[in-house]
């Protein structure tokens, strides 16, 4: 495994709730400030998340002994971890699938500031389970396969660029962006959990071919 191999995880990261409270951002009174501040907020939930994961998970592998094949125990007790974390995952993804709409509190965010809008993109991450599940997936797989840190870093960017989707298409599209955002909003909704299911199973895949070898 590579860090390649984690940034399909950054789909399931943002799918739904969080890509629609980015949408309504980018349509507010005050877009760019409140989509950058969102964005901030973001990339500080999701960097303290999988680190805090990474580093948790690479202390307890390395507190094993080698002798006696102590560390593939370990790696072998991680990959059942994830693979449970990942049916949860898969598990939840598929009950929220019917989800009627966005909340009824997203509809104050056309009016957010860049300080509030950092406090949603923050919690919203940290708060969510989906999202703290795949968090500690991604990190615990980095632990598990000795990857360093920095591994981490394009999981994140991608994670950050899909929740930017949004705001660049306001930056690109100019006065066109009115009639596409929309239908972001509306894909992030109905179709996104699909796409999730997908990447979930691809990585249960991996976690099992671990397991076998």
């Amino acid at each position: 495994m590579n860090f390649l191999t984690l940034l399909p995880m950054a789909v399931v990261m943002v799918a739904g709730t969080q890509l629609v409270a980015a949408v309504f951002l980018a349509s507010g009174d005050r877009p760019r400030p409140a989509s950058l501040g969102y964005l901030a907020g973001a990339a500080l939930a999701v960097t303290t998340g999988v680190t805090v994961s990474w580093l948790v998970f690479r202390l307890v592998k390395g507190s094993v002994d080698d002798d006696g094949g102590g560390h593939r125990r370990i790696e072998t007790v991680i990959d059942w971890v994830v693979l449970a974390l990942l049916v949860v995952l898969a598990v939840i993804v598929f009950v929220r699938r019917h989800s009627s709409g966005p909340p009824r509190w997203m509809g104050k965010l056309q009016q957010a500031g860049p300080g509030y809008a950092f406090r949603l993109g923050l919690l919203l991450i940290l708060l969510m389970p989906s999202d703290d599940i795949t968090m500690v997936t991604v990190g615990a797989s980095a632990a598990r396969h000795d990857l360093p840190w920095w591994h981490l870093l394009p999981f994140i960017l991608l994670t950050l660029l899909l929740l930017a989707i949004p705001l660049l298409t306001l930056v690109l599209a100019g006065r066109h962006a009115a009639a596409e955002l929309p239908r972001i909003r509306d894909w992030a909704n109905r179709q996104s959990w699909l796409v999730s299911e997908i990447v979930i199973a691809f990585f249960i895949v991996l976690t099992g071919v671990d397991l076998l070898r």
